[in-house]
């Protein structure tokens, strides 16, 4: 059965009242904290639901579908790309996203730079690090990352605003708190122009809210289990 506005506005009225303590509970404004819906494998159909029930970033993991989705939706949102970019497909990137959560090498952002200027634009990101250390995940390494983002800020057609990661799956979300504790002090570290922490999922964003989060990203809270 599709979702229909009715049933995304009843989640997203709890998913808002789960935000909304979580940032009471830290001691924080809850106008600090954006959710970004994640809509990967989401129809247009249903985002178009999503708007009407009062969502209005949307966060999307592959540039093929995304175009398709962003041509498809005449309806006004915002546009993240949260997933691993090719540098080959930055071109496409900087003409459909608002934000990009996952520049994570040098390569990638020197072509993102390249590509945003050809078009007259500064693009916002945000830089990726691998807090973790697992080689399964994107990002500078965190004894690499002030470095590489020493580096990504001196492209003058990017806008860094602050920093992305994700930790380890735990089935306790309080075991994440150690890892988005480590990239809020890596942005309290290295200061101004960083403002943005982009870290947190349907399982662990209260916890992430509490280590200063101001972009979670939630996918199945909203939109339920994929396919």
């Amino acid at each position: 059965m599709s979702l229909t506005a009715a049933d995304i506005t009843d989640r997203l009225e709890r998913l808002t009242a789960r935000i909304n303590k979580a940032c009471l509970n830290a001691g924080r404004d809850p106008s600090e904290v954006s959710l970004v819906a994640v809509s990967k494998t989401v129809s247009a159909d249903i985002i178009r639901a999503g708007i009407s029930a009062g969502l209005t970033v949307f966060g999307e993991n592959y540039i093929q579908e995304a175009q398709a989705k962003i041509d498809e939706i005449d309806s006004p949102a915002v546009w993240h790309f949260i997933g691993h970019l090719q540098s080959n497909k930055a071109k496409f990137a900087v003409t459909l996203f608002d934000l990009i959560h996952s520049v994570d090498t040098v390569k990638l952002a020197r072509e993102l730079n390249k590509r945003a200027g050809a078009i007259g634009r500064k693009m916002p990101i945000l830089v990726q690090v691998n807090i973790s250390g697992e080689e399964s995940k994107s990002g500078a390494a965190k004894d690499q990352a002030e470095e590489f983002i020493s580096q990504v800020l001196e492209f003058p057609n990017l806008e860094t605003k602050g920093l992305m990661t994700m930790p380890p799956f735990f089935d306790n979300p309080d075991l994440a708190r150690p890892y988005f504790k480590a990239l809020r002090e890596l942005k309290e570290k290295i200061g101004p122009p960083l403002t943005e922490l982009s870290m947190g999922m349907s399982g662990d964003f209260e916890a992430a809210i509490g280590e200063g989060a101001t972009l979670v990203r939630v996918g199945t809270a909203i939109f339920g289990p994929r396919a």
